[in-house]
């Protein structure tokens, strides 16, 4: 049915030129981006258009310089059966100055240039005849190139462009439409960070979220609803944008301030909305608080790992000074201060040296975290604790089986004692023959032993192991 006043479907054909029409940003009426974590965005606008009875071509300016223009969908919001898409089109020729001496190629253009003789400024009829490598013209009937001075031409081609543009020929019957526009693009992303500053123990920290969104789509977006989606979404590849953009300068890391994002699910995601409107500009990084946390429980461990192929053969003495690796990890939960599902990001580790002053400690990349769920970050490879490894024996038992020993003397120069978390692969059945420690099986190809190490002493660790791979 059609709206009242609509007076009847619009025409698919008129006699005569279609209208022509344009839309800015200016015409926006509200703007909502929603922003996946794979460098890409839904864009969703709306605007009142100026239309004319018949058809009607419309600029649609301002929209992403990287947008997917298989992706866009119009919608009229007050009068749907008076207005058709007929044809759509993406126009990108963008007006830099070797394109509009391109579009002169076969024309006319003055060239001024200073005469130095006369000290004036002299003004020469050019024809253009290539601009390939470098324009080429004909002045005065001489045939010259790599002319000094400055180009004026008569007037800008209608299909250059300062901004890419939307172009519809529409079939409309009223003189305006309020419409919804909605779009995919690249090239607007967002990111999580993570600062956590530990205690002096290392049992405590505190933990702060910060989404960092960069828009580097050719446009801006200024009051717009925010929303951001963690999780990996499926997408086919879509083609290589038109025109490569500049990368936008990374801010520095903000300070602390209050959370502004409200969670929940989406599907197999979750969406974080900003609670006011954002403005983000084109060529911008803009840094937004997503969460903070004070006095999470956290535990440092130190890991020591061994590689599954030294079971199979015999080495002999494997490494000396062998590094032991340094992780932090605390769990997602409202109990331990959390339990928000964190989007993956990059987590940096700060704590406080003897005068007060916070010091960078390490980082590492998370995986999107749901809630309850353990968090665990590699920092580095501890300084003061090594570990020399040493095949004491091995034997073949048959074509693919061997029983070998083993020792791991583990040092602690440290003023406190630690302890290291032995984890050994192991490709195979397997079974431990005789241990000086206790051995636990963590998964069908994994044994751990737990070694404390004394203050600036050191642990032996030997074993016996049994292996079958065949």
């Amino acid at each position: 049915m059609l709206a009242a006043g609509c007076g009847g479907p619009p025409p698919r054909s008129a006699p005569g030129p279609a209208t022509a029409k344009s839309s800015t940003a200016a015409g926006r009426q509200k703007l909502a981006i929603t922003i996946y974590n794979s460098d890409f965005a839904l864009v969703r606008e709306e605007r009142t258009l100026p239309l004319a009875k018949g058809r009607v071509e419309l600029a649609y300016a301002d929209v992403s310089a990287h947008i997917q223009p298989e992706t866009v969908h119009l919608r009229a919001l007050e009068a749907p059966d008076a207005l058709e898409v007929l044809e759509q089109n993406y126009r990108y020729d963008l007006l830099t100055p070797d394109k509009l001496l391109e579009k002169y190629v076969g024309k006319q253009v003055k060239v001024v240039r200073y005469n130095e003789k006369l000290g004036i400024e002299e003004t020469k009829l050019a024809d253009v005849l290539s601009v390939e490598n470098g324009p080429v013209l004909r002045i005065d009937g001489e045939i010259t190139s790599g002319v000094p001075g400055r180009f004026v031409f008569p007037d800008v081609p209608p299909n250059l462009l300062a901004k890419p543009t939307l172009v519809w020929l529409l079939a409309s019957n009223v003189e305006q439409q309020r419409v919804e526009v909605s779009y995919l693009t690249s090239n607007l992303s967002w990111r999580a960070d993570y600062v956590v500053v530990l205690d002096a123990a290392d049992k405590k920290a505190d933990l702060t979220g910060w989404v960092t969104l960069a828009n580097t789509s050719g446009t801006s977006y200024e009051n717009a609803e925010l929303k951001l989606v963690a999780g990996d979404v499926q997408r086919i590849a879509p083609p290589p944008p038109p025109e490569p953009m500049l990368e936008a300068d990374e801010a520095a890391a903000p300070m602390a301030a209050r959370p502004q994002f409200k969670q929940e699910s989406l599907f197999e995601y979750h969406l974080y909305t900003l609670e006011r409107p954002a403005t983000v500009l084109d060529r911008e990084t803009k840094q937004v608080s997503l969460l903070e946390a004070h006095g999470v429980d956290v535990e440092k461990k130190l890991e020591f790992r061994g590689a599954e192929g030294w079971y199979r053969g015999a080495y002999g003495e494997i490494a000396q000074n062998q590094k032991v690796s340094v992780y932090v990890e605390f769990q997602n939960s409202e109990k331990n201060s959390l339990g928000m599902p964190l989007p993956k990001g990059t987590l940096r580790v700060y704590k406080a040296d003897q005068s007060g002053a916070q010091q960078f400690v390490g980082e590492d990349a998370i995986d999107h975290t749901p809630r309850d769920e353990k968090v665990e970050v590699k920092l580095g490879e501890a300084f003061d604790v090594v570990a020399d490894r040493k095949q004491m024996s091995w034997t073949a038992l048959g074509d693919c089986s061997s029983e070998s020993a083993w020792e791991i003397e583990f040092r602690n120069h440290k003023d406190t004692a630690e302890t290291v978390h032995d984890l050994e692969p192991v490709n195979g059945d397997w079974e431990i023959v005789q241990s000086s420690q206790p051995a636990v099986k963590k998964d069908a190809h994994t044994f751990e032993f737990v070694v404390p190490v004394p203050a600036r002493g050191a642990t032996k660790v030997s074993y016996r192991v049994r292996i079958r791979w065949c």
